[in-house]
């Protein structure tokens, strides 16, 4: 049943990704190697592969709900800006915890794969805490409440998502982008370890003294 699991999430991987720059044929019954060839991180977790998937789903309709709503120039439709709004939202607070996860298991990555995690969730971060604590990132400090929940950029057909007080502005096209990119960079030679064993390294003192060690 466990292997018929992982078929399933390997035709689902092959099928998403084609609308997120990912043109590939569907896997039928594939092997462990074809599978890892194809989606890697599946070596860390499965389930965090999944969530990413749900990640790529829900920025496709985000930027597909920003063409919508901004297709006319003369009047913009407010049922599909608000719907990208909200899935912009939850888009955030789902990649930041992704990220956030990836970035305690370091030892499970590459160093190259470690410093794009740290540099994203840095990047996520900064859009995150006003978004979900109303609070400036790095201070306790609020944010501004009489507000609309994201600035428009009719002429590019896209979001501000930070706090409007903060510059330099961030976009939500240009945050989703930075999502792909270090998500699609990711090889099979960059996942080390699995999830479960990170916390095996971050308890057991042996191998908390190795681990400082390399």
């Amino acid at each position: 049943m466990f292997q018929t699991c992982l078929e399933l999430l390997a035709r689902k991987l092959g099928s998403r990704m084609s609308t997120r720059h990912r043109n590939r044929d569907v896997l039928i019954n594939p092997t462990w190697d074809q599978m890892l060839d194809r989606e890697p991180l599946l070596r860390f977790s499965h389930y965090l592969t999944g969530r990413v998937c749900c990640l790529l789903d829900v920025a496709d309709e985000i930027e597909r709900n920003l063409d919508q709503a901004f297709a006319d120039r003369e009047c913009m439709q407010g049922g599909p800006l608000m719907r990208a709004e909200t899935l912009m939202w939850l888009w955030l607070l789902g990649a930041y915890e992704v990220v956030r996860t990836m970035c305690q298991a370091r030892g499970c990555f590459s160093q190259r794969l470690q410093s794009d995690l740290i540099r994203l969730k840095k990047e996520l971060g900064a859009v995150r805490m006003p978004a979900a604590k109303m609070e400036k990132a790095g201070k306790k400090e609020p944010v501004t409440s009489n507000r609309s929940p994201a600035g428009l950029a009719p002429a590019t057909r896209d979001l501000l998502v930070n706090d409007p007080d903060s510059r330099p502005d961030v976009y939500a096209r240009a945050l989703i982008a930075s999502f792909d990119a270090v998500f699609f960079a990711i090889k099979k030679e960059d996942v080390l370890g699995d999830h479960e064993g990170s916390y095996f390294v971050a308890t057991h003192p042996l191998q908390r003294s190795l681990a400082r060690r390399r």
